[in-house]
Order: structure tokens, then C-alpha cells, then sequence
């Protein structure tokens, strides 16, 4: 019995509709007619562009190519709708139409198959805008059925298993991804406009740097040397501003060994640029006009909507020192009170502090578990603690502090700069620092760069260097909820046998 809608069976067992596919198949080679040694097919016009211009192309003969979607068989003549990559167009197919043998062939399509297909572009008597075909060449048999039409993929965990019938099934899913890529675009136009140069540095290190994070470890078995994926560019790339480049940026896959969420993922997408001659303050001032410059863009407006709240990326962001923001909303005032004090203090709201707590690390503690949340709309926080910042320049006025932001947006880290340190007696000493915490158990603390502080020696001028999640930033541009909604390919735990 079959759905009169889409040819289909009404109820039957997948492996047994993959069996009856593969049936096909063979009979069709039997008869010389293997649609996978078909090679190309040549497209003369996309349905984007039949439907949005459709004066150009009526009464003309056009040449599509696509995957069937939907078909309605009614005796000797039938309707299909094509998805060819842009958007879905019916045809319109004649027994009388097409060559001899042909039709009948039709009918036996699945629901699936690709087809290249030829004809003239017409409205039918209800107004569609269609083609009527005159041949057609199947380019390329579907041995799985898709999932029923009228529900679509909507498992999300299998929707990011099987992307791939996603953006077959969900077309909307697209539209993130060809968002991300003009997002990841207008990132280089607005940065290359600036005189930026984009650079590559080495994805396999033999040394871990620049951020404090878990790696993955690996091989390198000519060398028979232990290796990481990278954590951070940022060593590699100040050594280019010693050698003399004034402005340069990367982007690419970085790789953390970390628990995963709707906002991590073990590799993810970042930039990181750097700047001669430039302090943090200049990359706040970078950060937003890259926002708002990428927002306008791709968007065509700086007001946006993130899950329903309404994000200004036009106005001034706010900027404001870690210890002020946390006197803002809790009654602790680093400035003023002393540690027995800001451990009591910091009771009231649910925060436990370890018995060897520093100024530094009470204040990066507190902050993120009180006040991180409630950074909804663009903020800077400005002034961390030298604790938690080994490669930054401390502040003149307070070195217990450094000068270095991180933006919060939807009360979400977006991006981490500093000014960046280049002293290379103090950078020496906070790696001595970093690697005492890896030796007291601290899995995510650097190691000893013993060639970047030489390079540091050759002298460093003052620098100004940022870092941005460009997934998160797309997440936000996309109003996508989670980071697996703007990755393509997300890491998954496989499936048991």
C-alpha cells in the first residue's frame, strides 16, 4: 500500500524499503543504466533564481538538477518537487512529454533520488511556478529514505549526527551555516581594511602555551616525539611581532580536552590578532567595531534578538573593572576590605573559598560565580587579577592587578585580550609560576617556553592582543542556542554498536 502523496510505503520496515532500493538499483545496472557512472550534468539555471525572477526565465527552456522530494503520481501526468540546493521548485512530468519508456521509469523513483532534469519554465493553472519536463537523467540513486516529510529530522541529537540529512530535511539549517561563512568574511574584510596581515601558525605543539587548558596528546612517530594539538596561537603569533610584523591575525581550529556544553566543544573556531604599538584599550575598541561591523554586515542592523532577548550591539559597550562590578551586585569591596572579610563575605552567596586563597584568585572566583550572569548586554571586564593572567602586563598603579578584559555578551564569554607582557625577567618568573602549579596537580597550568622568553629577550614593543570565540559569535548573529547549531560536524560520542 502506498501514500498516494509520495509513492511511498505507509508502513514498512526500513530495512525492508533499503531492500527494495537496492533492487532497483540492480535492475536498472541490469539494463545498463547505472546512475553512478553518470559524471556530470549540465545546469543551465537554480530555482533561486527561477522563482525570484521568474519573468527572465518563463516559456524558456531551463536545465535543473536536484534531489526529489515530494512526487504525486495521477495516471499520465505527475508532480515532483526539487530541492536543488537553493530552493525547492515543482515540475511537472507528461507521459506524452518525455521520450518513450521514460515515464514509467519515473513512476519507480523514490522519494531521494537525484535527478538532473530539462524543460520549460511555466505557471500551472494554480499558479505555480514550475517546469514542465521534456527528459530527465537520474544522477544518483537514494538506497535510505529520508525521514517523513512532514515531521522532518527533528531528533536533535541525530541531527547532529547525520548533518547531513539535516540540511536535506531542514533547509533553514542552511542558512546558520551560510551566515557563518559571510560572518568569517566580513571578520577578514574588516581586519585586511586595517591593515591586518592574516598569518598560520603550527597546529601540533611540542610545548603547551598560551592558555591555560587540558590538550590532546599525540604523536609524532618519525621524531618519536609526544606532541599536543594546540590550545592557543599566541606565543607564535608574538613572535611575529618581534620580528617585526606590526599587525597580524589568525583564524582557526583550536583544541581543548574539556567537558562539552551547549557553549563548548573539544575544537572550536577562534581569531587572534596582534598589534604593535597597541594596548588592551585599542582592542575593546577593535572588538566593538568588529561586532558591530560583522552585525551590520551580514544582518544589516546592530539590534538583534538572542533567544528572545533584544541585544543593542550599537551602543556604547560598557566598561567596567572586575572589582567594581562585583561591589555592583554583591556587598564585597576589594579595594576596602581584608581577606577574612571577603571569605566571610563571600559566604553569603554561596561561594566557598579554598584556605589558600590569594586577593587575585578570591576576586576571579567571586566574579564568576556571582557576576558573570548577569553581563546580558555588551560589557567589558577590565583589570584582572596577575593571579590568573600569566601573560599580561600588570597596571602600573596596582600589580596585584593586570591589564586585561574579557566581553561578555547573553552572559557569555566572547573574547579574552591583553596588554601584552614583554618583559621577559617577569614573563620568566610567572612561567616558573605555572609550572609549579602543573607539578602540584594543575593539568590546565603552561609549561616553561624557554624559546618564546628568548624571543622576548630580542625585545617585544608594547602590544596589544585579542582572542574571540567565532563560534559564539556566530551563535549569537544566528540566535543559535547551542555551539553545535553553528558547527557543521560537532564532536559526538559514538553510538554503541
Amino acid at each position: 500500500m502506498e501514500d498516494i502523496k509520495t509513492n511511498q510505503p505507509l508502513i514498512e520496515d526500513e530495512n525492508v524499503q533499503i531492500a527494495h532500493r537496492k533492487e532497483k538499483l540492480e535492475e536498472l545496472k541490469a539494463s545498463g543504466e547505472d546512475p553512478f557512472q553518470e559524471f556530470t550534468y549540465g545546469v543551465s539555471a537554480y530555482a533561486v533564481d527561477i522563482l525570484n525572477d521568474f519573468d527572465k526565465y518563463e516559456g524558456k527552456e531551463v536545465s535543473l538538477a536536484g534531489r526529489i522530494m515530494l512526487k504525486r503520481v495521477m495516471g499520465k501526468a505527475s508532480f515532483a518537487h526539487i530541492y536543488d540546493g537553493t530552493k525547492q521548485i515543482q515540475i511537472y512530468v507528461r507521459l506524452d512529454a518525455l521520450p518513450e519508456g521514460k515515464y514509467e521509469k519515473f513512476k519507480k523513483l523514490d522519494i531521494g533520488d537525484i535527478i538532473g532534469f530539462q524543460g520549460e519554465a511555466f505557471i500551472t493553472q494554480k499558479g505555480e511556478k514550475s517546469v514542465k519536463v521534456s527528459d530527465y537523467t537520474l544522477l544518483a540513486k537514494s538506497l535510505r529514505p529520508l525521514p517523513e516529510k512532514f515531521h522532518g529530522l527533528t531528533n536533535t541529537d541525530l541531527r547532529y549526527r547525520q548533518r547531513y540529512v539535516d540540511l536535506i530535511m531542514n533547509p533553514e539549517v542552511k542558512d546558520v551555516f551560510v551566515k557563518r561563512s559571510k560572518i568569517i568574511s566580513a571578520i577578514r574584510e574588516f581586519l585586511d581594511n586595517k591593515g591586518y596581515i592574516e598569518v598560520e601558525t603550527p597546529i601540533l605543539n611540542t610545548i603547551l602555551g598560551g592558555a591555560n587548558a587540558r590538550p590532546f596528546v599525540t604523536h609524532h612517530n618519525t621524531l618519536d616525539l609526544g606532541m599536543y594539538l594546540r590550545i592557543a596561537p599566541e606565543l607564535y603569533l608574538k613572535r611575529l611581532i618581534v620580528g617585526g610584523f606590526l599587525k597580524v591575525y589568525e583564524i582557526g581550529r583550536l583544541f581543548r580536552n574539556e567537558g562539552m556544553s551547549t557553549k563548548h566543544n573539544p575544537e572550536f573556531t577562534t581569531i587572534e590578532l596582534y598589534e604593535a604599538y597597541a594596548d588592551y584599550v585599542d582592542m575593546m575598541d577593535i572588538t566593538e567595531e568588529m561586532y558591530k561591523y560583522c552585525a551590520k554586515k551580514v544582518l544589516g542592523t546592530t539590534k538583534i534578538t538572542y533567544q528572545g532577548i533584544e541585544i543593542d550591539l550599537g551602543k556604547p559597550w560598557k566598561r567596567q573593572t572586575m572589582a567594581d562590578c562585583v561591589k555592583e551586585l554583591t556587598s564585597i569591596d576589594f579595594y576596602a576590605d581584608d581577606m577574612k572579610t571577603i571569605v566571610e563575605k563571600a559566604k553569603k552567596y554561596n561561594v566557598k573559598l579554598d584556605k589558600n586563597v590569594t586577593w587575585g584568585t578570591a576576586l576571579a572566583e567571586i566574579f564568576e560565580q556571582v557576576a558573570e550572569e548577569h553581563l546580558v548586554q555588551p560589557t567589558f571586564i577590565i583589570d584582572y587579577p596577575t593571579e590568573i593572567s600569566p601573560l599580561a602586563k600588570r597596571k602600573k598603579d596596582d600589580p596585584r592587578l593586570t591589564e586585561r578584559f574579557e566581553v561578555f555578551i547573553t552572559a557569555r564569554e566572547m573574547g579574552n585580550a591583553f596588554s601584552e607582557l614583554n618583559d621577559p625577567i617577569d614573563q620568566r618568573l610567572r612561567f616558573e609560576d605555572q609550572v609549579k602549579a602543573r607539578e602540584a596537580g594543575d593539568e590546565e597550568a603552561q609549561m616553561m617556553d624557554e624559546d618564546f622568553v628568548m624571543a622576548l629577550e630580542y625585545g617585544m614593543p608594547p602590544t596589544g592582543g585579542l582572542g574571540l570565540g567565532i563560534d559564539r559569535m556566530i551563535m549569537l548573529l544566528t540566535d543559535s542556542p547551542s555551539i553545535r547549531d553553528v558547527l557543521l560536524f560537532p564532536t559526538m560520542k559514538p553510538l554503541d554498536k
